[in-house]
């Protein structure tokens, strides 16, 4: 008898009077259908209309082209140069693992234009309306600590500039907490900036991040070429030998180096649909995405590690954070406009990569009692509070510590949302749904506990590894969990496949599958034996 079980994508159909379906694919609620007094839904949260959704490829671009220029981007890049890359290995591998996270990040995207949904609320098909908080808060804690690194790196700036810029006058402050009370105020005032921009909207952000790519890639090549001219042209700059080679120890720094670079953009991955809500279409989003991202991260990243190399050419060691760097520069105008780049680059990635998020997770965690913008400023005393100093000490804490644990748990996340969105109900959401308690993504308490114990899997195979060089970090030599320790070098991956295959055996919408093709299959042997 064969199985005629309905598929999955069909065996709970979705109720087309609360929601209907655009010529290009879009879907909008119905008049009247968002249940405005659900505990579970707030103006932020609603599915943007489709009216409303007007971002085009030269915004995703510009985004991407906005949050790729900045400090700690070139930083990832000079660091492997002073991890002992040479300029080739450092642009292969930035341009290898952006060219993999663009994959998932496109994935992932696809909920925004279709749905109108930001990134908490597609978490809420597969973790549950509760249990969406879990990944939520994980975000929006990895989003507080890269604000906090960001303002911490932009206030430094600053302060470096303009202490050249007055011959040495803000060093002599007096001290608090280690640092001239001058560096702090920097830090602040520049706190106080950023959070004023977010809270005009995510309208003044497009148009922020419009004009702020083109002046930040003019910056990154004006150092280029001030740095060029310093060495006596581009051969220095390229003629840095590398001091791990091809072979045994370069393969070492490579894995972890790239799952590190992997990590870098991996908070992305996941709450990419906060932008993507905004899109005009499919379209606009994956050529936007693809446009922006590998190309404008292997450019920049070509660009850091010349400059590095030149500095290494220049002063005898590389110089691997770009403002130190930019400080040596001997005329006021140098100095001024290297200070405008810092401020431009640095609130263009923060605002868009570390404050949206964590508006839109916390505000997801109590709909009622935060709104976009309390979450907003939520995320700024976080940010501060972390101590974001200590987490970018020195490139080796940076890259493989903070940069490799985040990719692990980020990637495990991101494993199940595919997995939930793509194969498991082929990209078709209830909305309506997706804000009350009384639905198929309440699950059982309003926790999916297949999706939790899937993460949970995940995590641990990912991070449970995670170890440190002698002095170089909080971890053990050999590991947390010493068996796991092989894995910890591919944490990212680690985490996306085991969580993704923990997930979809679990998922009974599977299991019906599974059970319909082996149906198909006996059914199938038992007709060659009757004949």
């Amino acid at each position: 008898m064969t199985y005629a079980e309905p598929a999955p994508q069909d065996r709970y159909p979705i109720d087309q009077d609360t929601q209907s379906v655009t010529a290009d694919g879009q879907v909008e609620l119905a008049p009247g259908a968002y249940p405005d007094d659900s505990p579970y839904a707030n103006e932020d949260l609603r599915p943007v209309p489709v009216a409303d959704r007007h971002w085009t490829t030269y915004n995703f671009a510009a985004l991407w082209i906005g949050m790729a220029h900045c400090i700690p981007s070139w930083t990832l890049a000079s660091g492997l140069i002073a991890l002992g890359m040479d300029w080739k290995q450092a642009v292969f591998t930035i341009a290898l693992a952006n060219i993999l996270v663009l994959f998932p990040m496109l994935l992932t995207g696809h909920a925004g234009p279709k749905y109108g949904i930001p990134f908490p609320i597609l978490a809420r098909a597969a973790f549950g309306i509760r249990g969406a908080n879990l990944p939520a808060l994980l975000r929006a804690g990895v989003a507080c600590g890269w604000f906090g690194i960001q303002t911490w790196i932009g206030g430094q700036g600053i302060y470096v500039l303009l202490d050249k810029l007055f011959d040495g006058n803000l060093a002599k402050a007096g001290v608090i907490g280690g640092e001239p009370w001058t560096l702090w105020l920097c830090f602040v005032l520049f706190w106080m900036l950023q959070l004023a921009i977010i809270y005009r909207g995510m309208e003044t952000l497009r148009r922020f991040e419009n004009w702020a790519a083109p002046f930040v890639l003019i910056g990154a090549a004006v150092l280029l070429i001030w740095i060029a001219d310093k060495a006596g042209g581009f051969g220095p700059l390229l003629d840095q030998p590398s001091t791990l080679g091809w072979g045994a120890d370069f393969w070492p720094v490579f894995f972890p180096a790239l799952m590190g670079m992997i990590g870098f953009w991996s908070t992305l991955s996941l709450n990419i649909p906060d932008f993507t809500r905004f899109g005009r279409g499919q379209r606009a989003q994956v050529w936007g995405q693809t446009l922006g991202l590998p190309t404008t991260m292997t450019l920049f990243a070509f660009m850091s590690v010349l400059v590095t190399s030149g500095s290494q050419a220049i002063y005898g060691e590389p110089i691997w954070e770009p403002v130190p760097l930019a400080a040596k520069a001997d005329n006021a105008f140098g100095l001024v406009y290297a200070l405008i780049t810092v401020l431009v680059a640095t609130i263009s990635v923060n605002l868009a990569a570390n404050v949206v998020s964590p508006a839109y997770d916390l505000s997801n965690l109590a709909p009622r009692l935060i709104s976009f913008r309390t979450g907003a400023l939520i995320t700024g005393v976080v940010g501060v509070l972390i101590f974001p100093w200590e987490l970018i000490s020195t490139p080796e804490f940076y890259i493989f510590v903070w940069l490799g644990v985040v990719g692990g748990l980020l990637g495990t996340v991101a494993g199940i949302l595919i997995t939930d969105y793509w194969i498991i109900r082929r990209t078709r959401l209830a909305l309506v749904e997706l804000y009350v308690k009384e639905g198929r993504y309440w699950y059982r308490g309003g926790w999916n506990w297949r999706a939790v114990t899937a993460f949970l899997v995940g995590a641990l195979l990912a991070v449970g590894g995670s170890h440190s060089a002698p002095g170089k970090g909080p971890f053990p030599e050999d590991g947390l969990i010493p068996f796991l320790e092989p894995l910890a070098d591919y944490g990212w991956a680690v985490g996306l496949v085991s969580a993704a295959l923990v997930y979809m055996m679990a998922a009974p919408e599977m299991r019906v599958v599974t059970r319909g093709w082996l149906d198909r299959k006996l059914e199938g042997r038992r007709g060659v034996e009757r004949r």
